[in-house]
C-alpha cells in the first residue's frame, strides 16, 4: 500500500516524533530509536508512544463502525446461494452430454474424410505412375533411335542431337523419380547403357570443341552439362584429358633440379597452360561480362587440385626447411605464382572457392615456416654471439679516431656485426612476410642483447697498462679508447635504429595505423632502455680520465715539507704535480677536441669536477695541518717566553714571511695555476664543481 492511500491520525506536535515516521519505506526500530533518543529520553519516547497507541486505537474502532453496515448487508446478501448452485447442477450435466455427443460424430466424419482422401491420392499416383513408365517406355525408345551410333556419326549438326537427346535424358531422369512402379532390371540397365553411351559421345565432342577451340559449340555443350547437372563431370573430363598430361610432362624431379631456377620455371609453364590450353574455357566460365556459362571452375577443380597433387607426389623435397636459402627462394616463388593464380580468378566466387579449397590450404601448411625461422634464428643469433662473447681487446676496435665523428661508421666490430645482422634479418633473401611478427621480436632480442652486452663490458677488469712512456708524455690507454668508441657506437647505434622501424614499414603486407603503433612503442622502448647504458658509459669514462690524473694529486701533501725549517725563498711557481695531474687531461682533449668536442668538453667537465673535488680535500687537509702546526708553535713560544727562555729551533723568523705563510702562499699559486691550465683548455671554471670553493679556500687562507 502506498503512502498516499495510508491516513494516518495526527500525532500531537509536543511529541518526540511525527506519524510520517512510522511510514516510510525504509524504516527502521533501531534506527528509528537511535536518532530520536539524541533528542529526548527513552522514557519520554515511551510515554509518547503510548500516547500515539491510544490514539492509533480510537482511529480503528472509529474505522470500524463507519464500514460495519457493509459488512452486515454482504452477509445477508449471501443468503440462499448454495440452492441457487444446487439447482444449475442438472441443466450444465445435459448440455455437457449433448456437446460431448456431438464431437464425437464430427471425429467420425474426420476419419472417414481423411480415409477417403488418401484413397483418391493413391489413385492419382497410381495413375502418374502409369503415366510415367509408359513416357519410360517411349523415352526409351526414342533414346535408342538418336544415340544409334550410324545416326550420330552421320549427322552434320551433331551438336542438336545432343541438345536433344540432353532434353530428352531429363525427362526420362524427372519421370523415373516420379514413377513408383518397379521397373524392370532390364529397362534399368537400359537406361544406364544408353547415358552412359550419351556421356561418351558427349564427352568426345566438347574435347573436340576444346581442340578446335569453338567458342559457340563449347558454350553449348557446357550448357548441356548444365542441363544434365553433370558440372563436375566436365571439370574431371577436362583435368584428365587435358591438363593432368600436361602437368605430368612438368612437374617432375628432372625439370626441377635442372638449374637454380627449376621450380620458378616450372611454375611459368603451369601458368602458360592457364593462358594458352585453359584460356578459352575460362573466358567462357569465368568473365561474368561477356556471354558466359555459370557454374564451372576449371581452374580450382581442374588445374589447381591437379598440380597440388602432382608436387605432392613428384617433387614434395621443395617443402624440406633444412636449407634455408633453397627453402626460401622456393617459397617465394610458390607465393608468387599462387599471387598470379588469384589474380586469373576474376570473379570474387572463384577467389573464395580457391582461397576454401581444402587442397590450396593443406598445400601452404606444407611449408614449415617455424623451421625455417629457427634455423634462420640460431644462424644469426650464432654469428652474433660469437663476437659477442669474444674478450675485450684492442682488436676490437675497428675503426680510427677521425671514424668517431662519422654517422654512418661504427668503431667497434661488435656494434658493426650487430647492426649488420638487423639489416640482415630484414634482407629479400631471408626475410618473408608470414614472419613478420617473429622477425619484428627477433630484432627487439638483438638490440636487447646488445645492451646487455654493453652492461657485461663495463663490468670487465682491464689489465694493467703503461700509461707513461720513456719521454714522459702521456698516452691514452686502450681502455679508454675503447670506452669512448663504445659511448659513440651507441649513440650512433640508437641514432640509427628509428630507420629499422621504416624498412619494417616496407616489408608489411598490410599497413594499418595500430600496427604502426605497436612497432613504434616497441622500438621506442627499447631505445629507451639503450639511452639509459649513456650515464654508465660516461661514468666508466670519467672514471678512467679521473684515474690518470688524480695520482698525482698525492704530492700536495708533500709540499709542507718543502718549506719547514728549509729558509726556501717565497714561491713563485706552481709545483710540477699541477702540470703532471693535467697532462693527461690536456693531451685527451687535444686529441679528440676537433672530432667529438661537444663530448670532449661534457667528459672534461665532469672529470674535472671531481679532480677538483679531490683537490679541494688534499688542499683542506695541508692547511688543517698547517693551522695545527702554528697553534703548536704559538703555544711553545708562550711556553718558553714565560719561562724567559730561547726559543730554540722552534721560533718563528720574525724579520720575514714564516714557513706556513710559504705554504699557503705555494698552494695559492698550484690552484691559481691549476685554474689556467684549465682555462688554456677552453673549459669554463664556472662548470666545473668545487672550483670556487676551492678558490676561496686558497685566498682565505692567505688573509689569515
Amino acid at each position: 500500500m502506498s503512502k498516499e492511500n495510508i491516513n494516518l491520525p495526527r500525532a500531537p506536535k509536543d511529541l518526540c516524533f511525527s506519524e510520517i515516521d512510522f511510514i516510510q519505506q525504509n524504516f527502521n526500530v533501531d534506527a528509528f530509536l537511535q536518532e530520536h533518543k539524541k533528542n529526548t529520553k527513552l522514557e519520554t519516547m515511551r510515554d509518547d508512544l503510548g500516547i500515539y497507541l491510544k490514539l492509533l486505537r480510537s482511529a480503528m474502532i472509529d474505522l470500524i463502525n463507519k464500514d460495519y453496515i457493509d459488512f452486515v448487508n454482504l452477509s445477508s446478501n449471501m443468503i440462499g446461494l448454495d440452492k441457487a448452485i444446487n439447482d444449475l447442477q442438472t441443466p450444465l450435466g445435459q448440455l455437457r452430454e449433448e456437446v460431448m455427443q456431438v464431437q464425437q460424430i464430427l471425429d467420425d466424419e474426420v476419419v472417414t474424410i481423411t480415409h477417403n482422401i488418401n484413397e483418391n491420392k493413391k489413385v492419382r499416383d497410381y495413375k502418374q505412375s502409369i503415366f510415367s513408365l509408359q513416357y519410360i517406355y517411349k523415352s526409351l525408345n526414342k533414346l535408342t533411335s538418336i544415340l544409334c551410333l550410324n545416326t550420330f556419326l552421320e549427322n552434320p549438326v551433331k551438336i542438336d542431337i545432343l541438345e536433344q537427346a540432353a532434353a530428352e535424358f531429363n525427362q526420362l531422369q524427372f519421370h523415373m523419380s516420379r514413377c513408383k512402379l518397379n521397373i524392370t532390371n532390364e529397362k534399368q540397365k537400359e537406361s544406364e547403357k544408353l547415358e552412359q553411351s550419351y556421356m561418351t559421345h558427349l564427352n568426345e565432342f566438347f574435347l573436340a570443341c576444346i581442340q578446335e577451340q569453338n567458342s559457340i559449340l563449347l558454350i553449348r555443350c557446357l550448357g548441356i552439362y548444365v542441363t544434365l547437372d553433370k558440372i563436375c563431370d566436365a571439370e574431371n573430363l577436362v583435368r584428365k584429358e587435358i591438363i593432368s598430361p600436361l602437368i605430368y610432362s612438368i612437374i617432375n624431379i628432372e625439370n626441377l633440379q635442372t638449374d637454380l631456377l627449376g621450380l620458378q620455371n616450372i611454375y611459368s609453364k603451369l601458368l602458360t597452360i592457364l593462358n594458352v590450353e585453359l584460356k578459352q574455357l575460362l573466358d567462357i566460365t569465368l568473365h561474368p561480362n561477356r556471354l558466359s556459362v555459370k557454374g564451372f571452375n576449371f581452374l580450382v577443380n581442374s588445374f589447381w587440385i591437379d598440380v597440388e597433387e602432382k608436387i605432392e607426389h613428384y617433387i614434395k623435397c621443395i617443402f624440406a626447411p633444412g636449407d634455408p636459402i633453397l627453402f626460401h627462394s622456393r617459397y617465394v616463388a610458390t607465393l608468387e605464382f599462387l599471387e598470379k593464380l588469384d589474380t586469373e580468378c576474376v570473379t570474387s566466387e572463384c577467389l573464395i572457392a580457391l582461397k576454401n579449397n581444402s587442397q590450396y590450404k593443406n598445400f601452404l601448411k606444407k611449408w614449415n615456416l617455424p623451421v625455417y625461422f629457427q634455423i634462420r634464428f640460431q644462424e644469426i643469433a650464432n654469428g652474433i654471439e660469437t663476437i659477442l662473447i669474444e674478450p675485450i681487446s684492442p682488436t676490437s676496435i675497428k675503426g680510427t679516431l677521425e671514424s668517431l665523428a662519422l654517422q654512418n661508421e661504427f668503431s667497434l666490430y661488435t656494434t658493426y656485426i650487430i647492426w649488420e645482422n638487423l639489416q640482415k634479418i630484414w634482407d629479400n633473401n631471408i626475410y618473408l612476410y608470414q614472419l613478420f611478427h617473429k622477425f619484428w621480436k627477433f630484432s627487439l632480442q638483438i638490440c636487447a642483447r646488445y645492451q646487455t652486452w654493453i652492461q657485461t663490458v663495463l663490468k670487465e677488469v682491464w689489465p694493467i697498462e703503461n700509461e707513461i712512456n720513456n719521454s714522459n708524455k702521456i698516452e691514452h690507454s686502450t681502455k679508454l679508447n675503447f670506452l669512448i668508441c663504445l659511448y659513440k657506437d651507441a649513440e650512433k647505434f640508437i641514432n640509427i635504429l628509428p630507420s629499422l622501424l621504416e624498412i619494417a614499414r616496407i616489408k608489411l603486407k598490410e599497413e594499418t595505423p595500430t600496427v604502426l603503433k605497436l612497432l613504434k612503442d616497441s622500438l621506442d622502448e627499447t631505445i629507451k632502455n639503450l639511452k639509459k647504458i649513456w650515464p654508465d658509459i660516461t661514468k666508466e669514462i670519467v672514471n678512467e680520465l679521473l684515474k690518470q690524473c688524480v695520482v698525482h694529486l698525492k704530492e700536495v701533501n708533500d709540499i709542507p715539507r718543502l718549506f719547514r725549517r728549509t729558509k726556501r725563498d717565497i714561491p713563485t711557481k706552481s709545483c710540477a704535480y699541477i702540470k703532471n695531474t693535467l697532462a693527461f687531461l690536456i693531451n685527451f682533449h687535444a686529441d679528440y677536441k676537433k672530432i667529438i668536442p661537444d663530448d670532449v668538453n661534457y667528459w672534461l667537465q665532469l672529470t674535472l669536477s671531481s679532480l677538483t673535488e679531490h683537490y679541494l680535500i688534499s688542499v683542506k687537509d695541508v692547511l688543517t695541518s698547517v693551522q695545527k702546526t702554528e697553534e703548536s708553535i704559538r703555544k711553545l713560544k708562550k711556553i718558553r717566553t714565560y719561562l724567559n727562555k730561547s726559543l730554540g729551533p722552534y721560533s718563528p723568523d720574525v724579520q720575514g714571511i714564516s714557513d706556513d705563510e710559504k705554504i699557503r702562499i705555494q698552494l695559492k699559486i698550484d690552484v691559481q695555476t691549476y685554474v689556467n691550465m684549465i682555462t688554456e683548455m677552453q673549459i669554463s671554471t664556472s662548470n666545473v664543481l668545487y672550483m670556487k670553493e676551492l678558490l676561496y679556500t686558497v685566498e682565505t687562507a692567505i688573509k689569515k
